[in-house]
């Protein structure tokens, strides 16, 4: 079950308690399965939106930490920009597993704590984090470290859920052995987010989102949830951002 299912339930009448479920546990129960799904509207959206910064960033002969890496979704397109070095974090140990079953030589850590203790202070260029803030409960901690490792004039690409989407209702689901799995969010308005930025030390390149409109009409159509749709039409489902570490002034 995904986000509209989900929604669909909900909205329907017949929606049902579904607790949720650590994101280290429920993706390690989610790993298998994970790159198999093809109609899913938030991982589509994501690779318009991800695609979109990737392809306004310069990542080749760079020094890449992607953080919440889960199954190198988008390693390939990545990858295909010819990074120096490429590393992966997640709390996942299965979803890192498949990982490195599709890149044998991937460098890729358990992620813990939000910390990164394999870099060091000011090395590297660009930290990607994709689908991910919304499982930090804590996330000044986790952009101060990323602030920590990051060289002066970094860059920060994000993607997520839009908090509006997770503050209606929206869950990430999945089904397994015939239950419903929801992965425990923190709604993190996007305000708090650029508060956060700003404190530990990021600058604001850029921000896109996309909302529930004609153009996502089909995903709605193909599950019998246009109910859903007309609910939900006009609000923002997911958002991405581009930030700077700032350089010191004197």
């Amino acid at each position: 079950m995904n986000l509209i299912s989900m929604l669909k339930q909900r909205w329907s009448g017949h929606s049902y308690p579904v607790a949720d479920t650590e994101p280290a546990i429920a993706y390690n129960l989610w790993a298998r399965n994970y790159d198999a799904q093809p109609e899913n509207l938030m991982l589509a959206l994501d690779e318009e939106l991800f695609g979109g910064f990737l392809n306004r960033s310069n990542l080749k002969y760079k020094i890449i930490a992607d953080i919440g890496c889960g199954t190198g979704r988008h390693w390939g397109k990545i990858l295909a920009q010819k990074p120096l070095t490429l590393y992966g974090y997640d709390v996942s140990e299965g979803m890192l597993s498949r990982l490195k079953g599709k890149y044998p030589s991937a460098l890729v850590y358990y992620l813990q704590n939000n910390y990164l203790p394999q870099l060091g202070n000011n090395h590297v260029d660009t930290i990607i984090s994709t689908l991910t803030i919304a499982h930090i409960e804590n996330i000044k901690d986790a952009f101060t470290e990323w602030h920590r490792v990051l060289k002066y004039g970094g860059e920060v690409i994000i993607t997520d859920y839009h908090p509006e989407a997770l503050a209606r209702g929206g869950r990430r689901t999945f089904a397994h052995n015939g239950k419903t799995i929801a992965i425990k969010n923190y709604v993190h308005s996007i305000e708090k987010v650029f508060d956060v930025m700003q404190q530990t030390g990021f600058e604001f390149l850029e921000m896109d989102e996309k909302i529930i409109d004609d153009s996502v009409k089909r995903y709605y159509e193909e599950k019998q949830a246009l109910h859903v749709f007309e609910k939900f039409k006009n609000v923002p489902i997911i958002y991405g951002m581009r930030l700077r570490k700032r350089h010191v002034t004197t």
